[in-house]
């Protein structure tokens, strides 16, 4: 993976991975069963690249901020080891802004994905903000960084790369891959 200079520049101070779910770990399709519950389709690589933070010790937490409310992702989140779970925010800004104080990170030492409206508002807080190659036209004049990435295809796993990479994390994290 090629990463531009301006994209290792923002990477480099990242502390904390935020992010969406609908829309940006999955393709933003819920299927809705007759008895109320529901079926997301997660990515692997994703899944993956969240065990890769981890693996490798990195000084990074990863926040999923979601406006629906779902068991499937309270129970993705734990099994994915997700320091920071917030669902049913219909406003994010004030999530994030929560976040922060707790963990004491500035803004610039903070990425987030989003890929809709309800997501400008955390964009304009932090260092840098991304959008999957699908969001809507507002979201992509919104964010630093259109990803070539769809959502649910693997956007989270791409900027994870980016920022081990960008820290010098990369090596440690995929050792035993090689």
């Amino acid at each position: 993976m090629n990463i531009p200079e301006s994209l290792r520049k923002r990477a480099r101070k990242i502390k904390l991975i935020a992010m969406d779910v609908d829309g940006v770990l999955t393709a933003g399709e819920i299927i809705v069963l007759d008895r109320g519950g529901e079926i997301k389709i997660w990515n692997v690589k994703d899944r993956l690249g969240f065990h890769l933070v981890h693996l490798c010790g990195a000084p990074i937490e990863i926040a999923w901020i979601t406006g629906r409310k779902s068991r499937q992702v309270a129970e993705q989140a734990k099994e994915m080891k997700i320091e920071h779970l917030y669902q049913g925010c219909m406003k994010k800004a004030p999530v994030l802004a929560s976040i922060l104080k707790k963990t004491k990170l500035l803004p610039e030492e903070v990425v987030y994905i989003g890929d809709d409206l309800i997501d400008i508002p955390v964009f304009r807080m932090v260092g840098w903000s991304v959008c999957p190659s699908d969001a809507c036209d507002e979201v992509k004049s919104a964010v630093n960084y259109i990803s070539p990435i769809a959502g649910g295809k693997g956007i989270a796993r791409e900027v994870i790369e980016i920022v081990l990479k960008s820290r010098g994390f990369w090596d440690t994290a995929t050792r035993d891959y090689r």
